[in-house]
């Protein structure tokens, strides 16, 4: 984030200095974006991993500390609730194979933090939400001790009527009030980051937004929470609800900070930092003394420390990221996918959601006046909802009238899409076969990791055992596939 967070209280004083030099550095970003090489031709992929801390009987535990100081490394850090690590990969440069390299770096760091987690009773599971949660893991006291969340905790209280309400459809549907942010910790997501070029970064965003709900389909892992069966991808509706304290009485409300954004980008990434200014307040208010335009006088790239501490107090499903570091650049933060299930499966779905937005990006001339970004939005939250039994709107042949078309139709319509689009920006070929293998092995299926975890749960729910149990017996065997390394299409379910 660049700046450190040191306290959890700030005065008006400190909101007004932090609004004056957050618009400072749009304004100097608006100038270091009128360059339509900045950041140069490099490509770089990255991700962070984050997941959840349990014991021998499945039910999460309060270790993330302790295990963070016994492994000491860097590219591990704390998350919201005490149950949540997140593990930051380093990011791979111009390769024709960044999937694979990723995934063994993972792979390897996975072991080491298996390690680390044992000597602490503990183990690590990537998973979207955890089955054997309940809601006595969540509150204040679960809440990870340090500055940054509490000040994140009480300036959404503060934005809105302070209680933070979730309902979320299924069976049964979900109604529960909170009256702090921990629910959050729920959710643990793979966010994969895509260093993109200036001169392409609109239609770049505009093709990963279009793309979103057909990967969602294919790649859901919450399906329950509590024990109640809701949607595929739980984490979707969840995220957003509990860091939500908007007030509903209000004629008008501002958009939630958890989007999947409030149209197609038009003329620059500009637009979409200065929006995220415009329509939400600022939480974390922590300035720093650093002389930006000197900074850009001297032939650097600005920090923009004030920028870039307010877009991540901010969660749309796919976020734009300006970065200073090598020689200053711009990304796009997929933050749509859930962790899990395999490490395979994630960046089977990575490379899905990459190659599939760069395949549809020559035919959005095209694609985006045949499709209003709200249909968009409707694909994003029906996947979610329904899976890979999805239906979704998409254009027609020639792109000409909108319909309905069965998810699992779709999804065999673009994979060749999704090829071409991995091979123009210079994707091996066996990487391209392997990482599609797996997305078309689960299509065939008809698996994902939310219909594994269902199907186990339905097996078990037949051989008389209650939910509760039904449900530490999942998490086990779900652990113990994760550790095969197969995909999730090739589990078995018990």
């Amino acid at each position: 984030m660049g700046l450190a967070i040191d306290k959890a209280e700030f005065t008006a004083a400190e909101f007004s200095q932090f609004t004056r030099r957050l618009w400072q550095c749009l304004g100097l970003l608006q100038q270091v974006l009128r360059d339509p090489d900045f950041g140069g031709e490099k490509k770089s992929w990255g991700a962070e991993l984050e997941l959840y801390i349990v014991g021998a009987d499945g039910y999460v535990i309060a270790a993330n500390q302790a295990i963070q100081r016994q492994h000491n490394d860097p590219l591990l850090s704390l998350e919201l609730n005490r149950f949540n690590l997140e593990y930051n990969l380093a990011p791979v440069f111009d390769s024709p194979a960044p999937f694979s390299e990723l995934q063994h770096s993972l792979d390897l760091a996975m072991q080491r933090l298996a390690i680390s987690a044992a000597r602490q009773q503990a183990q690590i599971v990537p998973i979207g939400i955890c089955p054997t949660l309940r809601a006595e893991h969540f509150g204040l006291e679960w809440m990870t001790d340090l500055p940054r969340y509490h000040a994140l905790s009480r300036g959404l209280k503060r934005l809105g009527s302070g209680e933070f309400r979730i309902q979320i459809n299924g069976s049964p549907p979900l109604l529960m009030e909170r009256s702090d942010v921990t629910m959050e910790g729920a959710n643990t997501s793979f966010q994969f980051h895509y260093r993109v070029v200036n001169r392409d970064f609109v239609d770049v965003y505009n093709a990963l937004l279009l793309a979103s709900g057909v990967v969602m389909g294919l790649a859901g892992n919450s399906p329950t929470l509590f024990g109640h069966r809701l949607w595929q991808e739980t984490r979707v509706p969840l995220f957003k609800h509990s860091i939500d304290s908007r007030n509903s009485n209000q004629h008008w409300r501002q958009p939630s900070r958890v989007s999947f954004g409030q149209g197609w980008a038009r003329r620059s990434a500009y637009e979409l930092f200065a929006e995220t200014a415009a329509i939400h307040p600022p939480l974390l208010p922590v300035c720093s003394g650093a002389d930006y335009a000197e900074q850009m006088k001297s032939g650097r790239a600005p920090a923009l420390d004030e920028l870039r501490m307010h877009q991540n107090s901010v969660w749309p499903w796919l976020r734009p990221v300006y970065d200073a570091s090598d020689g200053g650049h711009l990304r796009l933060e997929l933050r749509a996918l859930p962790a899990g299930p395999s490490h395979v499966d994630m960046f089977a779905n990575a490379a899905f959601y990459i190659g599939l937005a760069e395949g549809l990006r020559p035919a959005l001339e095209t694609l985006l006046p045949a499709m209003p970004f709200n249909y968009a939005k409707y694909n994003f939250y029906r996947a979610a909802q329904y899976g890979h039994r999805a239906r979704l709107v998409w254009p027609g042949p020639r792109h000409q009238q909108l319909g309905e078309i069965p998810l699992l139709d779709l999804v065999s319509q673009l994979l060749p899409v999704a090829r071409r689009g991995l091979q123009h920006i210079g994707i091996a070929r066996a990487e391209i076969d392997h990482y599609l293998g797996i997305i078309e092995e689960r299509l065939d299926k008809r698996c994902t990791g939310a219909s594994w975890q269902l199907s186990c749960l339905d097996q078990l729910a037949a051989d008389g055992l209650d939910p509760t149990t039904a449900s530490q017996l999942m998490l086990q065997h779900y652990m113990k596939q994760v550790q095969s390394a197969k995909p999730v299409a090739q589990w078995s379910v018990l």
